[in-house]
């Protein structure tokens, strides 16, 4: 009877990896959504040439950050790990593993002024890249910063890494050179559920999924750290610059009195010949990426073929994708606050192929814009603020969200919520709040429970419960984003009085002097590159890029589909 049931089994699975790819090689429906019309008009040159003008500041500020992080420890560090530690750094190491420079970088601005210093990147670099073919997670320990010593932001920056790899089913590649947890702070490293040992965690969960994790060992891999590599199903390590061990050569000097380097403590040759800890012994770390390239091209995914087609048909067919407008507008399109807003029609059909949009509830709740387009031939659903999220416009947001989650299209979210929460002067207010309470509530629990894959990106305020029910980081989007110009905060800087009691329980000198403190303190706190220093989205985008980060995150979330098997059938038992 088992063998029976394990025949059926495999008949039935085999039967249904043919239908999916069949399903790959088929063609999209024919989609034509009408064009949106959003041409800049004169009424609105002002408020466009303010914007400009914000945004330009904010671009001026996000290239001086991003020459900073990029600089790492300093010229100094750079020096030693390059020409004393003979090690490649960083991003020469990206550029040997990965196909192209074409990667998705998360989070570059973590790390930065926070109350224990200044850590670019938070020491370590991670995003999603190309290898073989294949998109792939990597986190990759830059050994200038600290020596790759792992902060609380670094812990927290490699953990969400591994989230992102979980959620889209994404192989994982590590690259390990950390001399372990900054102990000063261990309090915020090892204690708590979201700390450092969840990272080991993380890597049971994902070997248990069929998630694939390779690891490179190309620098110190001490205390904690040498768990990484060992955990991996495959691990590299490279000659003389590799090591793995739980205490050092000065730790040991200490308890026993001798003296032993870190070539015989926990090298490449004692790990790949004795320990048989890892799995692959390389002379050099160019070889040592080869052999993390050729691994993944083991891994048992089944891409779609790419279709040919002559120069002329591919010209046409790039030249129909394109937005009409060009991408650079939406630099006047990013609001500096709220109140310079413009139809957020404007930016969507910068963004979609063609310019094309297909409105649901066109004439319902417009003060929420919702509808489907295609971005780089990826149907998606949109949702995106226009106004204040009324009473009819989350209605009409729930029912948009159970719709696409009903057809399996993935959602993105365009958030741009009100300043501050809408007040109750009076008891017709307060009962039209409480209606607008619950259908918030009900949208919150439709994009809660919606188990499509979702994009934010906050392209102004992102403030209040608004921002729930608009797939803030509290309900775990698979990717999201800050424009330069978003503002991240309980309420507007500006609008610190809606915070505070009402009038008479404090003086009027002294409730304004509490008011201006507020408002000065949101001000630096919302900033999007404050936020993106302590990881509350995956990253700080420029306005004009958007289109192609977009791209890269639905090109991301549907390679789950390419993978021949998710799921181990029961081994039959054996008696000995």
């Amino acid at each position: 009877m088992w063998f029976y049931v394990k025949i059926c089994r495999q008949w039935w699975q085999r039967s249904v990896r043919q239908m999916s790819s069949a399903a790959r090689r088929r063609r999209p429906l024919h989609s034509a959504f009408p064009v949106l019309e959003q041409p800049l008009q004169p009424i609105q040159q002002n408020v466009f040439e303010a914007n400009l003008q914000n945004s330009n500041a904010c671009l001026k500020k996000f290239i001086e950050l991003r020459e900073k992080v990029r600089k790492g420890g300093g010229d100094a560090a750079i020096a030693r790990h390059t020409q004393r530690n003979k090690k490649l750094l960083v991003r020469d190491r990206l550029r040997l593993l990965l196909d192209d420079e074409d990667f998705l970088e998360l989070s570059p601005f973590a790390g930065l002024s926070l109350p224990y210093g200044d850590i670019p990147s938070a020491a370590c670099l991670t995003g999603v890249g190309r290898i073989s073919g294949l998109w792939c997670v990597f986190i990759a320990n830059d050994a200038t910063v600290k020596g790759g010593t792992s902060y609380p932001i670094t812990v927290k920056k490699h953990l969400r890494a591994q989230e992102v790899a979980i959620k889209n089913r994404l192989p994982c590649v590590y690259m390990v050179d950390s001399g372990g947890a900054f102990l000063p702070l261990q309090s915020e490293i090892f204690p708590d559920k979201n700390h450092g040992g969840r990272t080991f965690y993380n890597e049971a969960i994902m070997s248990a999924m069929k998630i694939p994790q390779v690891s490179v060992v190309c620098g110190s891999c001490t205390a904690g750290g040498a768990y990484v590599p060992t955990m991996a199903e495959e691990a590299v390590i490279v000659h003389q610059i590799g090591t793995v061990f739980l205490g050092g050569p000065p730790l040991v000097k200490a308890a026993t009195g001798e003296e032993v380097t870190p070539e015989e403590l926990g090298g490449a040759r004692l790990h790949s010949e004795v320990s048989g800890c890892v799995d692959h012994f390389a002379w050099d770390e160019k070889e040592a990426f080869n052999y993390i390239r050729n691994i993944v091209s083991t891994f048992n995914f089944e891409l779609p073929e790419e279709e040919e087609e002559d120069e002329e048909t591919t010209g046409k067919r790039k030249a129909e994708q394109e937005p009409l407008y060009n991408s650079e507008e939406l630099l006047g399109l990013a609001p500096q606050s709220y109140g310079y807003t413009l139809d957020v029609k404007m930016i969507i059909s910068r963004l979609t192929d063609g310019s094309r949009f297909q409105e649901f509830k066109a004439r319902y709740g417009t003060t929420l814009v919702t509808g489907f387009a295609k971005i780089h031939g990826h149907l998606v659903g949109i949702v995106a603020n226009n106004g204040e999220l009324s009473y009819q416009a989350t209605l009409k947001g729930s029912h948009f969200v159970q719709l696409c989650d009903l057809r399996d299209i993935p959602l993105l979210f365009l958030q741009n919520t009100a300043p501050t929460p809408a007040s109750t002067p009076s008891i017709t207010r307060a009962v039209m709040n409480s209606n607008h309470l619950k259908a918030q509530g009900s949208m919150m629990s439709a994009v809660a429970c919606a188990s499509v894959p979702k994009i934010t990106v906050v392209i102004g305020g992102c403030h209040g419960s608004d921002s729930y029910a608009m797939c803030g980081r509290a309900f775990d989007p698979n990717f999201l984003f800050l424009w330069p110009n978003a503002r991240v905060s309980m309420t507007a800087p500006g609008h610190a009085g809606s915070l505070l009691p009402p009038d008479g329980e404090q003086e009027e000198e002294q409730r304004k002097q509490l008011e201006d403190k507020m408002n000065r303190r949101l001000k630096e706190e919302s900033s999007a590159f404050y936020s993106s220093a302590r990881l509350w989205d995956d990253g700080v985008i420029l306005p004009q890029d958007t289109r192609k980060v977009l791209r890269n995150c639905l090109d991301i979330i549907k390679q789950q589909h390419y993978q021949l098997s998710t799921e181990k059938l029961q081994s039959v038992l054996l008696r000995i």
